[in-house]
């Protein structure tokens, strides 16, 4: 199986009969952070506006926010964003009627369709045959390391086995890493594993309780609070491995944001949500591929900012979406909550990791 990127195909707005569609109408917000009666609410798909006689494309987009045209261009920004006097794009319609396009369709083949009414197995469940699945995704993993970009999402439970933690630093190593999200959980106890030895106070690898293991974390998050960072505490050499370790000895970025239930937390975790959103989005806006893991609030969070495209150098490409949790209910919430072209794998999230290191990088 080999890796080919699908061709966007634009809207042919002739043939949509709207070469001479209306402008888009635009009106000043007239209160920072209020958006003005009528405003349109951006999907995940490429979006129109018709300015100054042409359509312009919204390059950078995301669910939920509105747009902004500023010197014939488009810029999508939260409702916090909004200042006194941007030129915000109303109209409830997605059309073209009212100067809003919203194109579902571009990375459709020709001919698609016409499969059986009826059939068995639609949805994505623990019952699912996965192994094309995890072929093109090594695949793609190939493809974006040299020419894209991918950042992934991990929920605590990929640092709590041996051999995914160890697989996951392997893919850092490997380059297949781009960037990271998580909370402050995953990073507490990938450090603990790397410092102690311990997750929550078990053993990384046979998950036997050690002495005053309950101890671990904490003691691991005033180790690094006295260090001052991640960063120093991996450069003090008391860390030996890991996926933390591992990120930052590559200089690969991550972002840290945390939750009402944390401990310490470490420092670099956000504790101000919406600067943690601004940082995340930091990172998702330069992702091509995304791949979410074991953590609920951090996908649904990073699959609200994430559009079903990138432009690159002028080209529109998909962007590619993975959910994997091993609770069906957590990668359909992610849909449910509007983000129609994720991909589902239920499994486990170790296994998950392991099949893939074996998979892009070859046994260990």
């Amino acid at each position: 199986m080999s890796f080919t990127l699908p061709a966007y195909r634009a809207p042919d707005f002739t043939a949509l009969g709207l070469e001479d569609a209306p402008e888009v109408r635009l009106v000043p917000v007239e209160r920072d952070g209020v958006a003005p009666a009528g405003y349109h609410a951006t999907t995940l798909f490429p979006e129109y506006f018709r300015l100054n006689g042409r359509w312009v494309l919204a390059e950078e987009s995301r669910m939920d926010c509105v747009a902004v045209c500023r010197a014939g261009a488009v810029s999508i920004v939260e409702f916090r964003g909004l200042k006194r006097g941007d030129m915000v794009a109303v109209g409830r319609t997605e059309d073209g009627g009212e100067g809003i396009y919203v194109h579902t369709a571009g990375f459709e083949e020709k001919g698609g369709g016409g499969g059986e009414s009826f059939s068995f197995r639609q949805g994505r469940s623990r019952e699912t045959a996965y192994s094309m699945d995890y072929d093109s995704i090594y695949e793609l993993l190939r493809h974006e390391r040299d020419h894209g970009n991918i950042v992934w999402v991990l929920g605590p439970a990929c640092s709590f086995d041996a051999d995914a933690r160890s697989a996951f630093a392997a893919l850092v190593r490997e380059g297949f890493v781009d960037g990271l999200l998580a909370g402050n959980a995953l990073a507490t106890h990938d450090l603990e594993a790397g410092y102690l030895g311990t997750a929550l106070g078990q053993d990384i690898y046979t998950q036997r309780s050690v002495p005053n293991g309950h101890y671990h974390h904490i003691d691991t998050i005033n180790a690094v609070r006295s260090l001052g960072s991640i960063p120093a505490f991996v450069e003090s050499g008391a860390v030996k491995d890991g996926i933390l370790c591992e990120c930052v000895r590559r200089r690969v970025p991550f972002v840290l944001v945390g939750s009402v239930r944390d401990d310490g937390p470490l420092p670099e975790v956000y504790g101000n949500v919406y600067e943690g959103q601004d940082a995340m989005r930091a990172l998702v806006r330069k992702a091509t591929t995304i791949i979410c893991m074991a953590s609920t609030l951090h996908t649904v969070a990073t699959g609200n900012m994430t559009p079903c495209y990138r432009v690159v150098d002028g080209v529109v490409r998909p962007l590619y979406f993975y959910s994997v949790d091993i609770s069906e209910f957590a990668v359909n919430k992610l849909r449910d909550r509007g983000s129609l072209s994720v991909r589902t794998i239920v499994t486990n999230v170790q296994d998950f990791i392991v099949n893939v290191r074996k998979g892009v990088c070859g046994p260990a």
